[in-house]
């Protein structure tokens, strides 16, 4: 009981990742908000770790952590927003996105012995069918918006290969958890991940010359979503449970974010949601069920 609903509470919280880049469009660089959201977490665990008298990473585990942190949100969510900044649909976006678990897996069986059954590879099978059948709509929306050169000015070679970057990074982020990093305490390594995902932003803003932010009620309210239930709970529950357990199966959760987004995006900003979103979401449901069977 407790598995199953840390992993609806999971899916529920990274869905709504979606919407919170949406919603703070029209009043922050990306970078710029990842900084403060990921700072802002940093801080929350600090605090919560001191409090506790937790023990702190030291020497080469430090740099781990940090490192792990900024492939796993850092690069990741950063690569992602540049490339949806410079004009690859969203949609396209959220299906490279969905490679993730299907990385995760093909990488854990050489390096941590994991092996998923026939049924497993088929879930994920199912999960990504899933994803692309909710994401048609946008993936058929954007198609003939697809030139050589993206509408930011980058080549759009480039812009894909940034994208699948970000894929790449948080799947070794996610991976770094199944190391020697398992053993830190959870509140200390959540801080020190979320400050190495806080440089990256950092740097990317500087870099972009980002500088962007508009305060308004929008803005503060997806902020604190960000910094307590996204980076707070979504990835430090990622964590632990990728740390708890095959990290293919955790992370085949994933595939149900791109279809709830689309509901949310529904009932939240009056985006058209049809048939064929309906059943990606009921395949990419039983591909999950099979994949963590």
């Amino acid at each position: 009981m407790l598995a199953t609903f840390t992993a609806a509470v999971f899916v529920v919280l990274w869905s709504t990742g979606f919407v919170v880049a949406r919603a703070i469009t029209p009043f922050a660089d990306p970078n710029l908000f990842l900084l403060a959201r990921f700072g802002g977490t940093a801080l929350l665990f600090a605090l919560a770790a001191g409090f506790a008298r937790a023990s702190w990473p030291r020497g080469r585990d430090l740099i781990k952590h940090l490192f792990a942190g900024a492939l796993l949100q850092g690069v990741y969510l950063g690569a992602g927003y540049w490339a949806v900044a410079q004009g690859l649909s969203a949609g396209v976006m959220a299906l490279l996105g969905a490679l993730q678990p299907l990385l995760t897996a093909a990488l854990a069986a050489p390096l941590f012995g994991e092996r998923l059954s026939r049924r497993g590879w088929a879930g994920m099978a199912l999960g990504l069918a899933g994803v692309a059948f909710a994401l048609q709509p946008k993936l058929a929306a954007s198609a003939p918006h697809l030139p050589h050169a993206a509408h930011g000015g980058a080549p759009g070679w480039l812009v894909v290969g940034v994208s699948i970057l970000a894929v790449g990074a948080i799947t070794a982020g996610t991976l770094f958890q199944k190391t020697s990093l398992a053993r830190a305490d959870i509140r200390s390594a959540s801080a020190v991940q979320n400050f190495g995902a806080a440089i990256v932003a950092a740097l990317l803003a500087l870099a972009l010359g980002e500088h962007r932010w508009v305060a308004s009620p929008t803005l503060w309210a997806s902020l604190a979503w960000g910094i307590v239930m996204l980076s707070g709970i979504g990835v430090t529950l990622l964590v632990w449970m990728v740390r708890r357990g095959d990290a293919a199966r955790a992370t085949a959760l994933l595939f149900l974010a791109p279809p709830l987004a689309a509901l949310e995006g529904y009932f939240g900003f009056g985006e058209t949601l049809l048939t064929v979103q309906i059943a990606g979401f009921a395949v990419a449901l039983l591909g999950v069920l099979l994949a963590r069977s």
